[in-house]
């Protein structure tokens, strides 16, 4: 999308919508059983209608609910529809209206992005997502994936001891052979820590290097830049960035890039301001030498259609696209009904299908 573009002349609205998980979602930073979301709802005067999300996660969000809230209420205000009038420290916020935006430019049919996979006619290979849990139920989640035809696994580590969860990660290798053509990645969420008695970050790493994993999200803190590069030089095992990316711009880009070296950049729209912002980052990961791959940061339907549309994109000027991050639909027993469909590890844009709104979204 075109920087700069807005929309006048414009009927808003913002409607609270708290996606509620089927079951508790433990994370190495809290457990969620509900989710803080808005809706930004575009009414143009020729009967077009645009959607956009503001997902947050609470306590990684660089915005409070209540600071994101007043925000969309003053976009609401304006009647206009500019993404960059959007505060970069807002990038929730922004990603909403550069969504809502979007959609109103291209037909205001939730195809936001005029690509085959809009079209229904390609699908995106994605991740299987283990989240955290108690060993045998974790186990339990990696066969149940293999069943449903995943060859990418990727595992929450980091909420207990390193060498409990090194056993359950032999288990599930056994399960997933590298052999076999399966792939694991873990993300620790800058759980591993410098000051542990036991086992240093580095040892952690050789130890997951035994079992073939093929990145660590994460590792550390990015409050310790110096700790990741030292990781990033030394690390048998390849080290994406994710939350170290929040909040970065302009040549501070570079400057983290540069001095830290990660092998890949996982790209949350959500998190980092939107499909422009993740396009900046997918140019400096090419400068860079580094891979990249898009994550969904808990968003509905919604949202993750958007971020799949747009990568989808991407994609097709990769000759061997890396497995990506956009499977988290199915957590929500109050999502938003769409096109979006899982074929075994692939996601797909159903042509065929609508989208059934809820009844709050009726003017």
């Amino acid at each position: 999308m075109a920087r700069g573009m807005r929309m006048d002349g414009l009927t808003l609205r913002v409607i609270r919508h708290p996606l509620v998980f089927h079951r508790p979602a433990q994370t190495s930073r809290d457990v969620l059983t509900s989710k803080p979301t808005y809706f930004l709802l575009a009414h143009h005067p020729d009967g077009r209608f645009g959607c956009g999300e503001c997902s947050l996660i609470p306590g990684l969000s660089p915005e409070s609910e209540e600071v994101a809230l007043k925000a969309l209420q003053d976009v609401v205000k304006s009647a206009v529809l500019d993404p960059d009038s959007i505060p970069a420290q807002l990038p929730a916020v922004r990603f909403a209206v550069e969504m809502a935006l979007m959609d109103l430019v291209s037909g205001g049919k939730q195809r936001l992005v005029d690509n085959a996979f809009s079209q229904g006619e390609t699908s995106i290979l994605i991740n299987g997502l283990i989240w955290m849990n108690e060993p045998q139920q974790m186990v339990q989640q990696a066969t149940d994936l293999i069943q449903r035809g995943f060859k990418t696994l990727k595992m929450k580590i980091g909420i207990g001891s390193f060498s409990e969860e090194l056993e359950w990660l032999k288990v599930i290798r056994d399960l997933a052979p590298l052999a076999a053509g399966f792939t694991l990645r873990v993300d620790a969420n800058g759980a591993f820590s410098r000051k542990d008695a036991d086992w240093t970050p580095l040892q952690k790493l050789e130890r997951l290097a035994d079992l073939g994993i093929h990145s660590i999200e994460q590792p550390l803190m990015a409050s310790d830049p110096i700790g990741l590069a030292e990781l990033c030089r030394e690390s048998p095992v390849p080290v994406a960035l994710d939350e170290s990316l929040i909040g970065v711009l302009g040549a501070d880009q570079d400057r983290l890039l540069d001095s830290i070296r990660p092998q890949y950049l996982i790209l949350k729209p959500s998190l980092i301001g939107g499909l422009d912002a993740g396009q900046t980052w997918v140019d400096k990961a090419l400068e860079y030498g580094a891979g990249w791959w898009t994550t969904s940061a808990l968003e509905s339907n919604v949202g993750l259609n958007a971020i799949a549309q747009w990568t989808a994109g991407l994609l097709e000027d990769e000759e061997t696209p890396l497995p990506q991050g956009l499977g988290t639909g199915g957590l929500f027993s109050n999502n938003v009904n769409s096109p979006l469909v899982i074929e075994g590890e692939r996601l797909r844009f159903d042509a065929d299908r609508g989208w059934a709104w809820p009844k709050s979204f009726e003017a």
